[in-house]
């Protein structure tokens, strides 16, 4: 019952951004529609690489065996694409940012709400992927934990950061 809330409520995010990017905020500008391709495949990214942890969850929490071992063999080949998902989808947001911050900072302010939640998302980003670094270096507990904290507080800062208008 669940992972079909969790689905849905992925699929909900992915449709409600795309209709809000592309029917709700259009540009003339070829470089901010650019900067919107950009959102859009990272958001498509980081939601493959954050549902790594619901995966994990069901695989703890269900009873049924056929579904453990489904999902434990998908996570497996999922798991050898997990830091080449993350590290692309930091490059993409990386050119989504710099798109973003050249042609709205000096429009908006660069203490605009937008900006400034984009730049916490970025922070924690950052911090994510150090987390992840260090728990791939060595396993442990508490690694395990804080690359969780720190990817789950990225997501809400990344949520906040695309439903702030300008």
């Amino acid at each position: 019952m669940y992972h079909r809330i969790w689905t849905l409520a992925n699929i909900l995010l992915v449709v409600i951004s795309i209709v809000y990017i592309w029917l709700f905020r259009p540009h003339d500008s070829s470089l901010v529609v650019t900067g919107q391709v950009l959102a859009q495949a990272a958001l498509i990214l980081f939601f493959i690489n954050i549902n790594m942890y619901f995966i994990f969850l069901v695989i703890r929490k269900t009873s049924i065996r056929k579904v453990k071992i489904r999902l434990a063999k998908f996570s497996r080949h999922l798991m050898k694409w997990h830091i080449k998902i993350a590290v692309l989808g930091a490059t993409i947001i990386a050119g989504h940012a710099l798109i973003n911050f050249y042609v709205f900072g000096p429009l908006v302010g660069y203490n605009h709400l937008k900006l400034l939640s984009g730049y916490l998302a970025v922070l924690l980003l950052g911090l994510t992927l150090i987390a992840g670094y260090l728990r791939h270096k060595k396993a442990s507990g508490f690694r395990r934990k804080f690359h969780h904290f720190t990817a789950l507080t990225f997501l809400g800062a990344f949520l906040l950061h695309m439903f702030v208008f300008i």
